[in-house]
């Protein structure tokens, strides 16, 4: 964009042109894309249901793709995995698996495999990536304690973990806006109750609170009543942040020329609001958005993690790592901490995504 165009430029214009500077910021916005078509097309993707599990693949260790096959007919490009050799060592109990050069398992793009319905809806049974032949064994970052598809499990708990972070911060968005803007815009006694509130939720210890609404929870509960009352309490607790920025900026706001001028004009509160004042937060509530997921994020990995949070068969991130939680998971099957890494990505993506969007949208940034 040339400087002259820049002149006349719109408020989104500027904010995109000081965002595409930001290169970090670039970079973490095509991961955090990524990422939500992951979660978007987890059935198409995943070569298996996450629930789909074979004891004799317990603790399976990663497969590696070959890309070129030698047999008598020469080298050939021809993409495989090795399938498993396995014994029970007499002394542990525990299956050992080597690579079984004799078994060869093509693989190839847009196979036939497990069926499923896309989003809920469409009946399919075409994955990404997968065996030529769906019941040899493909483990790509290994299986886990009943012989499931980590791959699989953790595609699927990526829907989970990132749309309770932007559903949650939806929740919290509209409680942040309703109360903070109310006591940004009337202040006196009104602003004071509600920074009361702010203030108390701000000053309980996160984790007993989590845990005291966590076991309020009825243990009956189906899984996606379970999911749903995990967003409520982690909009309960997060919409104190959005709250604070929002009145912050009503406060600045309520005070200027022309505020003063629609008011004096007859406008009604709420139109003032909406139509005045409120365009002027978007891009601060966009910056503040994209920062408060990632707490989201981190909120629900740590109920989860704890038992406190979702439960099987729900499969989320912190699910997830629930079995990485024993000995014998760090010593012996270390890829079961690949949600974690998941969650480290996510969390780094979204926070240097906010920071470029925060800096965008500052006026007074150079």
């Amino acid at each position: 964009m040339h400087a002259g165009s820049l002149v006349a430029a719109s408020q989104w214009a500027l904010i995109w042109h000081k965002f595409s500077r930001h290169r970090l910021a670039m970079v973490a916005l095509v991961v955090v894309v990524l990422i939500y078509l992951v979660a978007a097309f987890a059935e198409f993707l995943a070569p298996y249901d996450p629930g789909k599990f074979d004891p004799r693949y317990t603790f399976a260790p990663p497969q590696q793709i070959h890309l070129f096959l030698t047999d008598e007919d020469g080298t050939r490009f021809a993409p495989h995995v090795l399938g498993y050799k396995s014994q029970v060592d007499p002394k542990s109990f525990r299956r050992l698996f080597q690579p079984d050069p004799e078994k060869v398992i093509p693989i190839a793009f847009f196979v036939e495999g497990q069926p499923y319905k896309f989003w809920g809806i469409w009946e399919a049974n075409r994955h990404f990536l997968g065996p030529l032949d769906k019941a040899d064994p493909f483990f790509l970052i290994g299986g886990d304690r009943l012989g499931r598809d980590l791959l699989s499990r953790t595609i699927h708990g990526t829907r989970i973990s990132m749309s309770i972070g932007l559903v949650g911060v939806t929740f919290s968005l509209i409680i942040g806006l309703i109360l903070g803007g109310i006591s940004g815009y009337r202040g006196g006694l009104v602003d004071r109750v509600i920074q009361r509130v702010i203030e108390f939720i701000r000053s309980v210890p996160t984790i007993p609170l989590w845990l005291g609404l966590a076991a309020a929870m009825p243990k009956d509960w189906p899984p996606l009543q379970v999911y749903f009352a995990i967003l409520i309490i982690l909009s309960l607790i997060g919409w104190t942040e959005i709250a604070r920025v929002v009145r912050g900026r009503f406060l600045s706001l309520r005070r200027e020329d022309f505020v003063i001028a629609a008011r004096l004009d007859g406008v009604s509160e709420f139109r003032l609001i909406m139509r005045h004042m409120m365009p002027s937060l978007y891009s601060h509530i966009i910056a503040a958005i994209t920062l408060a997921i990632p707490n989201m994020i981190l909120a629900e990995t740590a109920l989860s993690f704890l038992g406190l949070g979702l439960q099987p068969p729900i499969v989320s991130w912190g699910v997830l790592l629930q079995d990485a939680q024993n000995l014998r998971a760090i010593t012996q099957a270390p890829w079961q901490f690949v949600p974690g890494v998941c969650v480290v990505v996510a969390v780094l993506a979204l926070n240097f995504l906010g920071d470029g969007v925060r800096d965008a949208a500052d006026p007074y940034a150079k």
